[in-house]
């Protein structure tokens, strides 16, 4: 097979269907969106056969439990792709919204109107949920889409993409609309950076590693999702069980996925109070905590953390503890060591909760809530296509609008330009 010719056929194809995307009615995109959600309810007992295999395959080849997690397809998640499917419906298009027109002196009547990227390459890891996602967010935004899962979930992809390609071409849409790069070989990869011709956009999905490479390697403009280095702040006011559910949802409740925090920062005219009594929760419930030094102070048991544990996204039960002097150095830690993804505060105060969501720079930053929320179906977006942590032209979870540009529209009357 040569990799790069069945690359750039796809990337030619799915330029043509961009085209088509473009100016298709919000009825046949939403018409098609809704019978892949039936399809793949009708398909649940395939797609979760298939999608066995990948995760035999993952567990003979030793994958780590957080990694088996990402990858695994069950009834529930089949049925929650669906219902965000089904929530992206009842979304309001943004094609073609209309952004402010003013009248010029001359007469001529200048504006601007919403339009789709055109294509959008997807290069993500093991999480099969998200070639559903992406393609629901992409045509639903009128763009066309080539997905480059892992390897761990080739199978998986192969028939998700297979059911979203029957459902869309029997509502109209061109098959080539959304496409799954049709090999593991991470070459594929390199001529997905270099296929400006024919993408519009690059965004990865994954590891720092992954990222890090697009980010690097790729000529194609690239939108940086990035990884999740999150920390919860305890403050001396904050209510010690409101703290206590914070903590350990953020934790525990999906700690493969990057909204789950990594850190936790205790002031210390709290910590005394505090760090025992999510010590005993965590330690029954198998987390395992590595902190500094006065943590482990006020609880010996605590593995001791290194320089690397401040930067590291555990996607697993374990966690960081630093106890702090104050809100500035908890604010200066995240400043240090945080991703620039989600930070939240439990406090009382009304000033500390103002001075964290002033000061910390992250693209969602909470205040008595857990960073388990920062997802675009959380924040009524529908499905994300990821959550960017970069600054220019999008941030934070990434919904229909982010996946859009605009034109500017000029309406006049035989206005000519004289200099």
């Amino acid at each position: 097979m040569d990799v790069k010719k069945a690359v750039i056929v796809q990337g030619k194809k799915a330029k043509e269907a961009s085209r088509i995307l473009a100016n298709t009615s919000t009825d046949i995109k939403n018409k098609a969106l809704l019978n892949i959600a039936r399809k793949l309810e009708e398909s649940k007992k395939k797609i979760i056969s298939i999608n066995d295999k990948d995760m035999n395959a993952g567990k003979k080849a030793g994958f780590a439990k957080s990694l088996l997690n990402r990858l695994e397809l069950n009834e529930k998640r089949i049925n929650s792709m669906a219902k965000g499917l089904r929530e992206v419906v009842q979304l309001e298009d943004p094609i073609g919204e209309v952004i402010g027109i003013k009248r010029r002196p001359n007469g001529l009547e200048v504006g601007k109107i919403r339009v789709p990227l055109g294509v959008i390459g997807i290069i993500y890891e093991a999480r099969p949920n998200v070639t559903v996602d992406v393609a629901g967010l992409c045509l639903k935004a009128g763009n066309a889409v080539l997905l480059r899962g892992g390897k761990e979930a080739f199978k998986s992809n192969q028939i998700l993409t297979e059911i979203i390609q029957q459902s869309i071409v029997e509502e109209g849409l061109p098959c080539e609309s959304v496409q799954l790069v049709q090999t593991t070989d991470r070459a594929a990869v390199s001529v997905m950076f270099k296929m400006n011709d024919y993408l519009d956009v690059l965004i990865p999905r994954g590891g720092a590693g992954l990222i890090k490479r697009v980010v690097q390697e790729s000529s194609v403009p690239v939108i940086e999702t990035g990884v999740g280095n999150c920390h919860v702040y305890v403050d001396s006011s904050a209510d010690i069980d409101m703290a206590l559910r914070i903590v350990y949802n953020a934790k525990t409740d999906y700690p493969a996925v990057c909204n789950a925090a990594e850190t936790l920062l205790i002031h210390k005219d709290i910590a005394e109070k505090f760090l025992p009594l999510i010590y005993k929760k965590f330690s029954e419930n198998n987390v395992e905590l590595r902190g500094c030094a006065v943590s482990r102070k006020i609880i010996p048991d605590i593995k001791k953390a290194t320089e690397d544990d401040w930067y590291e996204e555990y996607l697993d039960l374990i966690m960081a503890v630093k106890i702090v002097d104050s809100i500035d150095d908890a604010i200066n830690h995240i400043y240090k060591y945080g991703s620039k993804h989600s930070e939240s505060i439990v406090t009382s105060n009304y000033n500390d909760a103002n001075k964290f969501l002033k000061e910390v720079d992250a693209a969602a930053v909470y205040v008595n809530a857990s960073t388990r929320f920062t997802d675009g179906g959380e924040f009524g977006l529908g499905a994300e296509i990821g959550i960017s942590t970069q600054k220019l032209h999008a941030r934070g979870p990434m919904g229909l609008k982010e996946l859009t540009s605009t034109k500017f529209i000029i309406r006049g009357s035989g206005q000519i330009r004289e200099t």
